[in-house]
Formats: C-alpha cells, structure tokens, sequence
C-alpha cells in the first residue's frame, strides 16, 4: 500500500447463503482511501454500498478478499483460495505424475492460506478496529429508544472498559456541544428529538471514540432537505477540526459531488467505475454512470423541460460474450469495468 492509503479495500465478497443459491451483495470490490479524504460510494437502492461498509467495519464477516486498514488485515475472507482450490482438484484427475505433484503442493499452500485468513478474521486488533466508527442510515433504529442520550453516546467508551463517571460526562457533554446540541439533551431519551437532532446524536456516538475513519451509512437520506446541509457541513468540519477519513455512502450524486474528493460507482454489486469528483462528473463513461448522471435534477425549468433520462440495461449496452470485462485504469486515477472494446471506446471520448 501507499503511505497515505490509510483503508485497503482489496477483491472483497460478500455473499449471503451458501452453493448455488448464494446472493452476491458485494462482488469482488476494490478501492483505496487516503488519510484524510472523502471517498464517495454511489449506486441505486441495493447495489451492496451498506453491505460494503458493513463488512469493512466487520458487522458482516466477509466471504471473500481482504481489507487493511493501517497495513493492518483487519477483514479476511477465503473465497478466492476455495475456488481455486476446486480448479486444481478438477485438474488432477487427468494430470499427469508430475503435475499432480505440483498441484497438490499449490492446494496445500492454500489451505494454509485459508487457515491464516480465518486465523486473521477471529483474532483482527479490535482497539485498532475501533478506530473505525459508522453513522448508520435511520436514526430512529439505530438509537436505543431506552437509553438516555448520555448512555447512548458514553456506551462505546464503557465498551472499552473506562469506569470514571467525572471522564465520561466531561467526554459526553464536549460531544454535545461539538454536534450543536447542549448538555440538557444528555438527559432525554431519542423520541424527544427531531430528525436531524437524532442524527447528530448518531454522530456524536461515533466521534466520542476518537476514529480514525467514519463510515457514514446514507446518513442524510431520511432527514428533510433543509436538515441535510446542516449535517454534511457538520461532518465537514468534523473532518478538518479532527483529521477524519470518510467513507460517505449515498445515492444523492449532487451531494456527494459536493462533499467528496473521490467517487466510486456500483451496481449489482460490483464496482463499475470510480474518479476524482470532478473527473467523474466530466468524464462519465460507464453506461450506468451516465444513467445516474443524467437523473439529477436541475433547479432550471428551461434545463427540465429538455432533460433526457438515460436508461441502463446491461444486456442491451453490453456484450460481454466472448471478451470478459475488467475493472481498468484508462486515465490516471479513472478506473472503468469494461472490456477492450469498450475500452477503446471509451478512450475516444474522454474529454
């Protein structure tokens, strides 16, 4: 990894069920995000955004590739190791002496792998994994309805085994007043608070763990529109006066265009394309990006009355029959899943 990339997130699977009847929420997923960043994770109702910020921050243990975070495997998954083992016990039944042997010395080396993967994913650093913190989508589910605010947000630090009453209230009001509530709210339990009060809650509960990153789960999508500015420039200023990397999960492109510094794009589970904001706003060139693109709203009526949805249907803009896609860097920093058609294709019209 680079220096700066503080979060690996490398060919990461996570599949529900097992054999055949699995469901692949995420599909072999990856990206890097740099200390100090806003990484951006876009994609329609059910593509795998929360699945993949679950599983980074280990609510799902995953059931493929790995995730560093500090160099550190935090998250390992030994779906890669178990299909190639069944590869090579396909192979060996016509193999000849000598490719056998080879074969067999290949199976045994990952099944080492896969001992040490599991070995990785009971025993990760867990002081280390709580450097890693989530702002989830609801914050009405995600607040104990019986828990007052002082016991909602000091939780996480009686998790970790501080008993000082004096520390914990110190830490608890100073988290109040850092999301722009005051110290009478510790004493109210959630359904004495709006929406967006919830929400800062919510965020308050994450920060008071001093991390490292924040995955913020759609933190903004079931609070009014006039709430949502106050709660992404909070977390602006969280980022700067605290050093945070983000990992913002949402479907509002225009909000993430605003707030991130990269974006990453999926569908269906798998990365389709990912950019620099800008870059991905001026040069969209996966069909699917281009279909979310062109369903921004503009407060123009004379721009309305003209725009065109652009509709995405996989079988009809792809043709993946003989040339199998792959996820491919076809400007510095531009990363498209694609095929070598598609590729020189999409070489032709970058701007």
């Amino acid at each position: 990894m680079n220096d700066d990339v503080l979060l690996s997130v490398q060919h990461l699977s996570m599949y529900f069920g097992k054999g055949p009847y699995a469901k692949k929420a995420v599909d072999d997923v990856s990206f890097d995000i740099h200390k100090g960043e806003v990484f951006g994770l876009v994609g329609e109702s059910g593509c795998g955004k929360t699945t993949t910020g679950r599983t980074i921050i280990r609510l799902y243990n995953a059931t493929g590739g790995n995730v560093y975070f500090k160099g550190q495997r935090i998250v390992a998954g030994d779906l890669e190791y178990r299909k190639e083992i069944k590869d090579l016990q396909e192979k060996l039944k016509g193999a000849s002496a000598e490719e056998a042997e080879k074969y067999k010395s290949r199976i045994a080396e990952l099944r080492t792998e896969i001992k040490k993967a599991r070995h990785d994913q009971k025993h990760a650093d867990k002081k280390l994994v709580t450097k890693i913190q989530m702002i989830y989508q609801d914050p009405v589910a995600s607040l104990d309805p019986r828990m007052t605010v002082r016991e909602i947000i000091a939780e996480g630090l009686k998790i970790q085994g501080i008993k000082d009453k004096a520390y914990i209230d110190e830490q608890v009001y100073k988290m109040l007043d850092t999301v722009g509530l005051v110290r009478e709210h510790a004493q109210r339990y959630p359904h004495e608070f709006s929406g967006g009060q919830r929400q800062r809650i919510g965020v308050a509960r994450s920060v008071i763990m001093n991390p490292e990153v924040i995955i913020a789960d759609e933190p903004i999508s079931a609070l009014d529109v006039s709430i949502r500015a106050q709660v992404i420039n909070l977390l602006n200023d969280l980022r700067n006066s605290m050093g945070l990397t983000i990992l913002f999960i949402a479907h509002d492109l225009s909000v993430v265009k605003y707030f991130s510094d990269r974006i990453g794009v999926m569908y269906f589970g798998k990365m389709v394309e990912m950019a620099s904001s800008d870059e991905l706003f001026l040069n969209p060139l996966h069909p699917y990006t281009r279909s979310l693109l062109s369903a921004i709203p503009q407060p123009d009526p004379e721009y309305e009355k003209g725009r065109t949805r652009i509709s995405y249907n996989p079988l009809v803009d792809h043709d993946y029959s003989t040339d199998k896609p792959s996820f491919r860097e076809i400007k510095k920093g531009h990363f498209v899943h694609c095929n070598q058609a598609e590729f020189d294709r999409y070489l032709k019209i970058l701007k």
